[in-house]
């Protein structure tokens, strides 16, 4: 997810790029597209999506079989959007958008590549799709390292990415430096010499950055001509949504670097944040017209989505940023949007390796545009067109040269009223044919067979259950309970301090170095309508810290307000010394002090907290006794978290309950 900046750059790349193509011309007929393989081409490097700033959170918490259905729609070939890359956070435990993705190594010496969910989720790609092309990329780092451009921390990033391939036989062909911040030229050589040392074989990817004034994304492309260390050292050059209102930004020298072009992190948008929605109307078409037009006027060959599915909270940032929307676990409901049949027009069509002919790509007189690749054998092509902007219907002729395919050319369409459908199987005779093309749809024509639309469907959706309890001691240790989003730090079953069983623990005591906002550790979970209800636990401070209840949290966009540590919410705060106050916390609004005191003694074992709601009525609790009560009226409704200061402190039986009176959303 990007920072929001405005950008300055108007660019005339794809202009140029229609000028060398000569792409059509015209016939009696209309438009003739002329298909030949002997051509100027460029290597077409596959569609993918971006795994990242805790956007899959609670995809591992989906029951079978739609967990695997999910997965199947997003990865498996010829299904759904078959996604040619995967690429994935390198987590620091630090919030990256919508959560904090856990670190692989706390320490110098820490090593674990179970933690959280990014390895998971590879290895059920790489099950579904062996040849999807993975990736990697850092929005904090652990605290440990000193500062994100050290030569430790490029340690780190290359520790991740040799120990994925010696621990889970998991191969990265490509890593980045830091999404959407200003490259280190020294850092990325010293990355590079890491990377020679521990896993020679991957890539350097720069670097993922977000359009700024004075276009500093591209920023990359300077330093290059004068460092030729730098040159060898990045194989890649990456920009973050590139596409804007003005146009694209990517300037004319950047072909002139001979580096493959990529958009590694796009959305269905002009750079104001992500499609609200990914029906047909309002993501699928702009996602149609994004995929080829990132090549034909942007010059990029791969392209790869954030995210790959909506696994997290609305309430979060950027809410439903995914081709696929998937956050209700309990309920085993998803959404398979129209994104995932956009996406699928390429993907299920053309491979990476397969070759752009560019005399084969442009746009159509009439609005539209199109853009034909030839697979390495030099016989199969598909063309994938799209009519998004057109008024009225246009024929376009094909005429096929060289010793491509001249078989039958089938024809998928999607729109207003189809979705991803297979409506036209035509004869090529003499090398030629020709096909009429509605208004607003997107086609892909192919001499491939072997396309499919999955038809796994889910259950209905259900709300979060309530009455809602956990008390650990079926979860893993060291892993994390379902359904709770940490927020920051890292919130893992282990051990009870002083009681028998297994609790859940904050163990992240040293501040990560963060890319965005650094809120204080939380974690949450329920629904956004939730009124009147109560939130409990059990509560360990081990002599140090600060613990908190959250109750009616109705926004927890971090980047709302970059300088909070709390969402916006009710809280209640106990610290070690005894102190404790029930607070009301708004982005960009200072915050309300309800009631306060101090124990008459520091809390020295595990103690029961409440925090409950009816009304306007807020009233706190201490092992079962009334600790405080207030009338306000800031949140009336919202979901339920735990929190602490960087320290660690352990939570037991935490419990969500109807108090009195029944819960909105039920």
């Amino acid at each position: 997810m990007p920072m929001k900046v405005k950008s300055g750059w108007k660019v005339a790349l794809g202009a140029l790029l229609a000028l060398a193509a000569g792409c059509s011309r015209h016939s009696s007929s209309g438009v003739l597209i002329v298909v030949d393989p002997a051509g100027p081409a460029q290597t077409f490097d596959g569609i993918g999506a971006v795994s990242a700033g805790a956007s899959s959170r609670l995809l591992i918490d989906y029951p079978e079989p739609q967990r695997s259905q999910i997965l199947d729609y997003l990865f498996k070939p010829h299904y759904g959007a078959s996604l040619q890359h995967l690429k994935v956070e390198i987590g620091a435990d630090v919030n990256s958008t919508d959560g904090s993705e856990p670190s692989y190594a706390r320490t110098p010496t820490d090593r674990d590549f179970t933690r959280g969910y990014e390895w998971w989720l590879m290895q059920q790609a790489k099950l579904r799709n062996p040849a999807i092309v993975l990736d990697s990329l850092a929005w904090g780092a652990p605290g440990w390292v000193g500062e994100f451009y050290s030569p430790r921390n490029a340690g780190y990033m290359a520790g991740f990415v040799a120990g994925a391939d010696s621990a889970l036989h998991l191969q990265f062909a490509e890593t980045g430096v830091w999404n959407e911040t200003p490259f280190n030229a020294d850092y990325v050589k010293t990355l590079r010499q890491k990377l020679d040392a521990a896993s020679p074989g991957t890539r350097i990817v720069c670097c993922d950055e977000y359009p700024g004034e004075g276009g500093g994304q591209w920023k990359i492309l300077d330093a290059m001509r004068g460092d030729p260390v730098l040159a060898r050292a990045v194989a890649i050059v990456s920009v973050h949504y590139p596409r804007k209102k003005e146009g694209y930004t990517t300037p004319p020298e950047a072909k002139a670097a001979q580096k493959p072009l990529w958009s590694s992190e796009d959305q269905p948008n002009s750079g104001g944040g992500p499609i609200l929605a990914r029906d047909w109307q309002h993501g699928g078409r702009i996602l149609a017209k994004l995929y080829n037009e990132n090549y034909l006027d942007g010059g990029f060959t791969a392209t790869e989505i954030w995210s790959p599915v909506t696994s997290y909270y609305d309430i979060l940032a950027a809410p439903n940023s995914g081709l696929m929307y998937a956050n209700t676990p309990w309920s085993g409901n998803y959404q398979v949007q129209s994104a995932i049949w956009v996406t699928a027009h390429t993907t299920q069509f053309a491979q990476p390796g397969w070759k752009y002919l560019e005399r084969a790509c442009g746009h159509l007189p009439s609005k539209g545009s199109y853009v034909t690749l030839a697979s390495p054998n030099g016989k199969d092509w598909s063309t994938v067109l799209e009519t998004i902007d057109a008024s009225s219907p246009q024929t376009v002729s094909f005429e096929i040269s060289g010793a491509l395919s001249r078989d039958t050319v089938h024809i998928w369409e999607t729109n207003a009223s189809r979705t991803f459908e297979h409506v036209a199987d035509i004869p090529v005779k003499g090398g030629h044919f020709s096909y009429t093309f509605e208004a607003g749809s997107l086609y892909s024509l192919t001499t491939t067979t072997g396309q499919f639309k999955g038809t796994s469907t889910p259950p209905d959706p259900r709300p979060f259950p309530l009455p809602w309890s956990e008390n650990f001691e079926q979860v893993t240790l060291r892993h994390s309970p379902k359904f709770l989003s940490d927020q920051d730090g890292a919130f893992e079953v282990d051990k009870c301090v002083g009681r028998r069983g297994r609790c859940l623990e904050q163990v992240i005591t040293q501040k990560p170095i963060p890319w965005g906002p650094l809120p204080d550790p939380w974690t949450l979970a329920g629904d956004i309508g939730w009124t009147d209800y109560r939130v409990t636990a059990d509560v360990h401070l081990q002599g140090r810290g600060t613990a908190m209840l959250l109750g009616r949290i109705d926004s927890a966009d971090v980047f709302a307000d970059q300088k909070a540590k709390l969402p916006s919410g009710y809280v209640l705060r106990l610290d070690s010394t005894g102190r404790w106050s029930l607070l009301s916390s708004a982005y960009k609004q200072p915050t309300l002090l309800l009631a306060h005191g101090t124990l008459d003694r520091a809390p020295a074992a595990w103690l029961h907290l409440a925090l409950a709601f009816h009304g306007t009525q807020i009233s706190a609790y201490l092992n079962n006794k009334l600790l405080a009560s207030a009338t306000d009226s800031s949140h009336a409704h919202g979901m339920f978290g735990i929190g602490t200061s960087w320290d660690r402190v352990q939570f037991d039986n935490v419990g969500v309950s109807r108090f009195p009176s029944p819960v909105r959303g039920e």
